[in-house]
């Protein structure tokens, strides 16, 4: 089977994208607006970029009707905002929190998500995430235009919060223990407790 993405229409391109680029780690992000309403959302197109400087990226697309997600706009005007990373035990919470409210509608409130406050950025962070990246605006890249066109959000990490009980005996985290969720297609997901070693080559 050859799939030829220049005739996929945008919506079947998306699926197909979803459906075999896989597992995604999920950035479950806090964002504030200009008036203080707090805003929680979910983007599973989301990874590492480099540590020098310490930067991470995540990808909120477009609505069907072509307008940025609240996120985004959120972020264009306070440009701070928390990676929250989710749990086997938030997954439901983190769901949802993908439901489309009102802007300025908080998901932390309509949803009972505890949070807790940020020590150098001014959105909350989710009180029970395993980790939680305290970030700062380093550039948003628009990529397409129109409805599931990107907004590329780049951050500098500034602070990690990571909950002690996720820790190892060496001090650093346990995949095992943080037990993490990641995307796959549709509405499945996958679990960082299923994992394998394999040794690096020198």
């Amino acid at each position: 089977m050859i799939l030829d993405f220049t005739a996929l229409p945008t919506r079947d391109a998306y699926q197909w994208m979803s459906a075999t680029i896989m597992p995604r780690p999920i950035a479950w992000v806090s964002t504030i607006s200009a008036e203080g309403k707090t805003n929680l959302a979910p983007f599973s197109f989301f990874q590492g970029v480099t540590a020098n400087p310490p930067t991470l990226m995540f990808v909120p697309v477009n609505n069907r009707q072509g307008a940025k997600k609240d996120t985004v706009r959120n972020i264009e005007a306070v440009p701070e905002f928390v990676v929250n990373l989710v749990s086997r035990e938030l997954a439901e919470q983190m769901n949802a929190t993908a439901a489309l409210l009102p802007y300025g509608e908080s998901e932390f409130e309509k949803f009972g998500v505890a949070a807790a406050p940020s020590g150098q950025v001014r959105p909350l962070r989710v009180a029970a995430a395993p980790v939680a990246f305290e970030c700062r605006l380093h550039q948003i890249v628009l990529i397409g235009e129109g409805p599931l066109a990107a907004n590329v959000v780049f951050g500098r990490i500034l602070a990690a919060h990571v909950r002690d009980d996720v820790l190892g005996a060496d001090g650093r985290p346990d995949a095992r223990k943080l037990d993490l969720i990641g995307r796959l297609g549709g509405e499945d997901y996958a679990l960082t407790r299923d994992s394998f070693s394999i040794e690096r080559p020198d």
